[in-house]
């Protein structure tokens, strides 16, 4: 992908990921890299971070005679995540009238061509 990851965002993925369900470190990963590349190496200290900050709380499940370190959301985080969520809302709108009318005119002429 083009764009960087800046680090807010990249908390915003994390805590949008375990709003919608508690998630072990790997999977968090994997579902971080479906949008981004990224390592299990920078996303750790991303997840003790957020779990330092009260953002995030761990518990432990047992899997296959090991343990898992699940990661689950809590108050915080769900305030802070909504915060995110206003922001990129504001922040996304002001890049899509920047960028937008290249792309309505990309559909315009799109649109003349196919009249044709």
């Amino acid at each position: 992908m083009t764009y960087q990851l800046t680090a807010p965002l990249l908390d915003a993925c994390v805590l949008g990921i375990v709003d919608n369900e508690d998630s072990y470190g790997y999977t968090l990963t994997q579902k971080v890299r479906q949008v981004v590349d990224i390592s299990e190496s920078t996303l750790y200290p991303v997840l003790r971070r957020l779990q330092k900050s009260g953002h995030l709380r761990t518990y432990d499940e047992p899997f296959g005679g090991r343990n898992r370190r699940y990661y689950a959301i809590t108050d915080e985080g769900k305030k802070l995540l909504k915060h995110y969520a206003e922001e990129w809302q504001i922040y996304k709108g002001k890049i899509d009238e920047l960028i937008g009318s290249a792309t309505d005119a990309e559909d315009m002429q799109t649109e003349e061509k196919s009249d044709e």
